[in-house]
């Protein structure tokens, strides 16, 4: 069964009854859909009934006589979203169309998220968040009043080491102005060299204060990074191409809020996450409104680890990932 992708238009003088059950099916649809015929109109035509006319119009879209895509680059797959939710006891789900390439995907899953952080009723009064490219990308498309008096608490460290991508402070402080709030910002590395230097710090009044701040959070906004080279931490400095390929070869998948991961959710390297400053694992499980953006072909082995790992309550993402997480082929 092929999708009706061209209309053949019914003479209207024509007084003939068509039996054969599928062209009839046909026959309605294009004029419904091609000739802006109301129900009744084709009934008249057809010689049936105005109830059969919603009856065919509904047979020929679940048989694939008509197939309907809303093409905005806002619209959502609900079906998809639906399916998620229910596999994964999700709170919620978000899935936009991935489009013919990857080139804006990013940026429209960002707008995706920004959305959805608009319209979450209650709003947060504290919202926690990760930094990186993804999470420039929803601040960006944040419109300025979004809500109002939210403080905006970062939930890991992210003061770069270099001068390429200083974004965790900038990246709060826009999602905070937007909402007419002020960011609380956490004044330390994502990761340090000694553990000692990293309990010292956690140790120090101001940054526990941001600490314990981020832990009461009443939602979390993260995305997680890929575990190869183009990696954020080792774009800022934290980390080398070495030391990820070290952290592949015993299993990560991707890191969540700077803790590297790997397909059973669970950290990689204890030696590293001991010296990583920020929120726990735990403390995203077992949040209420832990919202995950992300986007990419990438990154589908860490959203998959993300999500069926209970490390998010709700997942904002393109369809290709949503498919990977569903084990679904996309459709043409």
């Amino acid at each position: 069964m092929f999708p009706l992708i061209c209309a053949i238009t019914l003479n209207e003088k024509e007084d003939a009854v068509i039996t054969d059950p599928e062209l009839l099916a046909v026959r309605v649809a294009e004029l419904y859909y091609d000739e802006n015929k109301t129900q009744d109109e084709i009934g008249g035509l057809l010689k049936i009934t105005r109830w059969k006319v919603g009856r065919l119009l509904a047979q020929a879209r679940e048989q694939g006589i008509v197939r309907i895509e809303i093409v905005h680059p806002r619209a959502r797959r609900l079906t998809v979203e639906r399916q998620l939710r229910e596999r994964f006891g999700l709170a919620d789900a978000v899935v936009i169309p991935s489009g013919a390439g990857e080139g804006d995907l990013q940026s429209r899953v960002g707008q995706a998220a920004a959305d959805y952080l608009t319209a979450l009723r209650p709003v947060p009064r504290t919202l926690g968040i990760s930094w990186g490219r993804t999470l420039s990308e929803v601040a960006e498309r944040l419109e300025a009043g979004w809500a109002t008096g939210v403080t905006v608490v970062q939930i890991n460290g992210g003061v770069s080491l270099n001068r390429r991508a200083g974004t965790a402070a900038t990246t709060a402080s826009m999602i905070a102005q937007k909402a007419q709030g002020h960011a609380t910002l956490l004044p330390s590395p994502a990761i340090l060299e000694r553990v000692e230097t990293k309990q010292a710090i956690e140790s120090d009044r101001t940054v526990a204060a941001v600490l314990e701040l981020a832990g009461r959070a009443s939602a979390y906004l993260f995305s997680a990074g890929v575990a190869n080279e183009s990696s954020v931490l080792v774009d800022s400095g934290y980390l080398a191409p070495s030391d990820v390929a070290e952290l592949v070869r015993k299993g990560a998948v991707g890191d969540v809020v700077g803790r590297y991961i790997d397909a059973n959710g669970n950290t990689v390297d204890p030696g590293l996450d001991e010296r990583t400053v920020g929120l726990g694992l735990d403390q995203l499980r077992q949040a209420k409104m832990a919202i995950f953006v992300v986007a990419g072909y990438a990154k589908h082995d860490v959203a998959r680890a993300i999500v069926t790992n209970g490390l998010c309550s709700v997942v904002v993402t393109d369809e290709a990932t949503a498919a990977a997480l569903l084990d679904l082929k996309v459709q043409e």
